[in-house]
């Protein structure tokens, strides 16, 4: 499980790395305000309404992972499951909304768990005898579920229908959001190798546990970046 998370954490790096509007857990593609979708939809419906022949039903530039499904070409249009009408887009933006909303509470979840894993292993690192094999079992369980909700939080900012077109220009909190999108990213995958290679390798603790505070940061730290 550890290392098929780890595979798709590193293809939806590639998608982050050249992420033109958004990525995990942000306002406009990842951790979102409630308030981002409900303006985005408003925006979008002015701007078809007004000019429903010139204005472009899709942003020039998306990430790969929205291209794939929503893209002019993409796997729900050629299905007939998504067309492409001012209409359509409109309901696309709601469903982004709704996704944004998932991702936002995602986003604290795995938070929390960072938190708590965290305590974990501050314990784990002065346990001792039948302590130190109880506090590991919780430490690996904590670590899965960790897993599992960075995955599942990321994806889901990935894979929303692209915002609106005219994204604002310059450096934002959301831009800001996605830079430490990416650092904590690469720490979630440095930790994860790092703690399959602990039992062999008892010199690789520091590094373990330096990967996983910069991990904790930059998480943190992009969610503080669009929360307050």
């Amino acid at each position: 499980m550890k290392y098929v998370c780890l595979i798709l954490w590193l293809t939806l790096a590639m998608g982050t790395l050249h992420a033109q509007d958004s990525t995990a857990v942000r306002r406009d593609t990842t951790i979102a305000p409630v308030t981002s979708g409900a303006d985005e939809a408003t925006d979008l419906l002015t701007s078809l309404t007004d000019s429903a022949e010139t204005q472009p039903l899709l942003p020039h530039k998306m990430i790969f992972t929205q291209r794939v499904f929503w893209g002019p070409k993409g796997l729900l249009r050629t299905m007939k499951i998504a067309p492409l009408t001012p209409e359509g887009r409109i309901r696309e933006l709601k469903v982004r909304r709704t996704m944004l909303v998932a991702h936002q509470i995602g986003g604290f979840i795995t938070l929390a768990g960072f938190v708590a894993q965290g305590l974990l292993g501050a314990k784990l690192y002065n346990a001792q005898g039948q302590e130190y094999v109880d506090t590991k079992r919780w430490h690996e369980r904590s670590a899965t579920l960790i897993n599992v909700a960075y995955g599942t939080t990321l994806a889901l900012s990935l894979t929303t229908p692209p915002p609106v077109v005219g994204a604002k220009k310059g450096f934002t909190s959301i831009k800001l959001h996605k830079y430490l999108a990416i650092v904590h990213l690469t720490g979630m995958v440095a930790t994860n190798v790092l703690a399959g290679l602990i039992d062999e390798h008892y010199n690789l603790k520091p590094y373990h546990r330096a990967a996983a505070y910069t991990t904790f940061g930059a998480y943190a730290a992009s969610i503080i970046a669009l929360t307050f």
